[in-house]
């Protein structure tokens, strides 16, 4: 305190009085004011003195809780889940009075309250309660840990992606009441699937039903997933389902508020922005809600008693986070049925392997509709392959075949005409010149990658092939695939001058398009909705999509023709799809015969053959070589741990972001494939994560010296 006689600008402008009362009430006080953030001389809490906290530091070293003391003035707010601030990073030799001090303040979680601490030293105090809001429930913390656990990643990490950032004025704001439960919907379009009523009983009446639906093409898929949240909702529970993108959770969002009104569930989707997301949020985890529909971020929504997950379009790329861990929806939403013991629902015009999986090991029920709906509800399906081609005329002077030339002339007449462009950056791999069956790897089955000088190599293993032919017809000639359409389009747009053209893609994405002629030209995954659907659709250059180096090409090519075709009307009504691939090809055929389900039975058996994922877990581990290589040399791998590679990644140009688990740009890295058999991906998760643990505590690394893991990474080549 400064002396009576000091120099001070409130000195100079308080009343003498007023200075005189505050001396006083200085000299009178006898024990120690608490510093802010400190608590210095501060007494602790009476009861369950320890707060065991989740310090906001995502490295794996550090993944586990930290003791701290409780003040007394902050043992009503200081409650297990609510957001606190601590003092982190303070050495033994920073104590005064008992109390550890210092270290810079870092945010973090509650866990628990304890009586008595297991550390022996010195305990910080708490800093500061940020919220009294208790956001962090059992339920949601033991999922986090779940899924931390399987994709080597921290827990930390993993929370700071299932529960939002704070919003003060959101939080001020009270919740509503929840509603009571609505009454049982009725079945609607579910009677055109086996077993589509009786799964919708199930759930209205408290049952847990796993299945894998593959929903007939039309508009009607968004009305049959509300009913069945619907049907959850009916039995007193909640449900969550999540959403590629968020032009998917509109229309399920207007399914829902058609079929139940407003007031019943909650939209989370990064379009609401931070406070209405907030508040949604936390309508949620009071209880107020209890249904959720959003994207991929709401996989981790704290929906009280939990009754039905259930995820739409799981192949999409969207579904798998970027930032670490990078969890899969799918995935994760697995895990909450297994945790919460929920029902289960995995749906999609098309279907994955890993959904195939799921109903070939009995974990879940197929809910599928009989061919004869099948054959009413989609478009009739042509093919146009090399061969037609190379004796069409139009085909070679304005690279488009006269049977699509045909075809949009037809449906211009009924009404739009979808034309489905693939987008640019398509990579093509190599295939057999004869028979276009993807060229691979003898030792791994990975596929070959051409270079300007000498013989092809694996992408996965990163060995030549120098005498390489092709299993199926033995031949020994290889063809890179033909990348990009954009002039085929511009060629539409010419040849149909008095018809508008509008497109969709990366720089605009359309939701709805009007009902009369037009012709639409969108990249995969942007295509919008005609008002009572397309008369015609065009997929062109189907090489470029099933060209890419990637395991899941045919898998993705198909899904992307699907998802269009499923837009356009019925065959019954004029509804005509036209694909230019090679007829031939298993991902072609399956669409031909409209067969996601035995397209994705038949790869799940090529991939169990040979031991790909999802039957096998693979891990993708990428750093410099030297980095990596010590990495690898130093994890306790699983014995049946395979270990292909390491290749050189390509390199990110500066000034462009880089992909996800790649180098950051400008970087020579090299990553590595480990793949283990069944059984044994939660022993190369912990046998990862644990050699990353040690390398970050024995040194305190650079950028540049940094490993990356990627558990089941969607993109493996």
């Amino acid at each position: 305190m400064s002396s009576e006689n000091e120099d001070s600008e409130g000195a100079e402008t308080a009343p003498p009085e007023q200075l005189a009362l505050i001396r006083e009430s200085v000299r009178q006080a006898k024990v120690p004011r608490a510093k802010p953030r400190t608590w210095r001389g501060a007494n602790v809490a009476a009861e369950l003195p320890v707060a065991r906290v989740l310090v906001d530091k995502g490295v794996l070293h550090l993944d586990r809780y930290f003791d701290y003391a409780v003040p007394e003035e902050l043992d009503a707010e200081a409650q297990p889940g609510v957001r606190v601030r601590v003092r982190f990073g303070a050495g033994r030799h920073q104590v005064r009075g008992g109390r550890r001090e210092g270290g810079g303040l870092i945010s973090g979680f509650l866990i628990e309250r304890r009586a008595e601490s297991d550390y022996s030293g010195p305990l910080a105090a708490l800093a500061q309660v940020v919220s009294p809001e208790p956001v962090l429930g059992p339920e949601l913390l033991g999922l986090a840990r779940a899924v931390a656990d399987r994709y080597a990643g921290s827990l930390a990490d993993v929370l700071t992606l299932a529960v939002p950032p704070r919003n003060a004025r959101a939080e001020r704001k009270p919740s509503p009441d929840p509603l009571p439960p609505p009454p049982a919907p009725e079945p609607g379009t579910f009677t055109r699937y086996e077993n589509g009523p009786a799964f919708l009983d199930a759930l209205a009446g408290g049952g847990s039903p796993r299945a894998v639906w593959n929903a007939l093409p039309g508009p009607y898929w968004a009305e049959e997933l509300a009913r069945a949240v619907a049907a959850t909702l009916a039995s007193g529970r909640g449900a969550l389902v999540v959403v590629p993108d968020g032009r998917t959770a509109g229309r399920v969002d207007g399914a829902l508020t058609e079929l139940l009104g407003t007031g019943r569930h909650a939209l989370l989707t990064a379009d609401a922005g931070p406070e209405k997301r907030y508040r949604e949020w936390l309508a949620v985890r009071r209880g107020a809600l209890r249904a959720v529909v959003g994207t991929r971020a709401a996989m981790f929504a704290p929906v009280q008693d939990l009754g039905l997950v259930a995820v739409w379009d799981d192949g999409d790329g969207s579904h798998s986070e970027l930032h670490a861990p990078q969890p899969h929806a799918r995935e994760v939403l697995q895990l909450r049925a297994a945790l919460d013991r929920c029902a289960f629902l995995v749906g999609g015009h098309s279907c994955t392997v890993e959904a195939a999986q799921l109903v070939e090991s009995g974990w879940a029920r197929p809910l599928v509709a009989e061919r004869s709906q099948v054959r009413a509800a989609a478009p009739l399906v042509r093919t146009v392959g090399d061969g037609d081609l190379a004796r069409d005329e139009a085909a070679r002077a304005a690279r488009l075949p006269t049977l699509a030339w045909q075809t949009v002339r037809k449906g211009l007449e009924a009404g739009p005409v979808l034309v489905q462009v693939p987008r640019r950056g398509y990579v093509p791999r190599l295939a057999c010149d004869r028979c276009r069956a993807p060229a691979r790897c003898r030792h791994c089955a990975g596929p070959l990658e051409a270079h300007d000088t000498g013989p092809p190599t694996c992408t996965w293993c990163g060995r030549g092939e120098s005498d390489w032919h092709c299993p199926e017809c033995g031949g020994f000639r290889l063809r890179a695939q033909v990348v990009g359409a954009r002039r085929t389009a511009e060629e539409l747009g010419r040849a149909f001058p008095a018809v508008p053209v509008r497109t969709s893609g990366r720089e605009q994405i359309l939701d709805t398009v009007p009902g009369g002629p037009a012709l639409v030209v969108c990249t995969p995954g942007a295509e919008p909705v005609a008002e009572g659907g397309y008369a015609a659709a065009l997929l062109l250059d189907g090489w470029a999509m099933l060209g890419r180096p990637d395991l899941r090409a045919g898998e993705e090519a198909l899904r992307r023709w699907i998802g269009a075709s499923s837009l356009v009307r019925p065959q019954s009504a004029g509804g005509t799809v036209v694909v230019v691939a090679e007829p031939t090809l298993r991902p072609v055929q399956a669409l031909v015969r409209w067969d996601p389900v035995g397209h994705a039975v038949r790869e799940l058996a090529d991939r169990t053959e040979l031991g790909f994922p999802p039957v096998s877990r693979m891990a993708a581990v990428s750093g410099r070589d030297e980095a990596l290589a010590e990495f690898l040399a130093t994890a306790e791998l699983p014995d049946a741990a395979e270990v292909l590679g390491p290749v050189p990644l390509p390199v990110t140009d500066p000034g462009r972001p880089s992909r996800a688990g790649g180098p950051p740009p400008g970087e020579q890295w090299e990553r590595a494939l480990v793949r283990v058999p069944p059984g044994s991906g939660a022993a190369l998760a912990a046998a990862l994560k644990a050699a990353q643990a040690a390398r970050m505590a024995r040194n305190n690394r650079a950028d540049g010296d940094a490993v990356r893991i990627r558990i089941d990474p969607p993109d493996i080549g």
